[in-house]
């Protein structure tokens, strides 16, 4: 129950962190920096498909509409990690794991693995967002330069937050 408590608080906090990143964080037009996916990704193993993905639509709605000002932008843009992440955990952290019902952490699974996870749910992420974001107006560089620089800032700054999400320690 605590641990189910402290799950739910952390959640919150980190969608509020999001917020206060996009409304204060601006490092210019090439990078976008979000926590989404790797907050999706540290979910308890347990909730469903169908649930996860409608706490993802509403975090990132919520995170819409307090920060970005594009309606629907992360929104749409967090679904599809939210619709991969169960496939996604069965196959790079084994089945068991789904089965058991475990959290994964970096202590129990290798920081190759975690990062594998990171980088494959933050690329579905920026890929749509950038692509629904430019809608077809921005060049082709520009949009894989931006891409490029989002993926190496969101996986930097979200490997201490998969840490801190999914700590044995708790």
């Amino acid at each position: 129950m605590k641990t189910e408590q402290n799950t739910t608080l952390m959640y919150i906090l980190l969608v509020i962190a999001q917020i206060l990143v996009c409304n204060f964080i601006n490092v210019g037009p090439y990078v976008f920096i979000s926590i989404l996916p790797a907050i999706i990704l540290c979910l308890p193993p347990t909730i469903p498909c169908i649930l996860l993905m409608l706490l993802a639509s509403v975090s990132g709605l919520a995170v819409d509409w307090l920060a970005e000002g594009i309606i629907g932008l992360n929104m749409a843009s967090i679904l599809p990690v939210a619709f991969i992440r169960n496939p996604l955990c069965r196959l790079l952290f084994g089945r068991e794991h789904m089965e058991r019902g475990e959290n994964f952490s970096i202590r129990k699974n290798g920081i190759s693995k975690v990062a594998a996870a990171i980088v494959i749910c933050q690329a579905l992420f920026l890929a749509v967002y950038i692509f629904l974001d430019g809608a077809g107006t921005r060049p082709f560089l520009f949009c894989l330069s931006r891409f490029a620089a989002s993926l190496l800032c969101g996986c930097l700054l979200s490997l201490p937050v998969v840490n801190m999400l999914t700590s044995n320690e708790r």
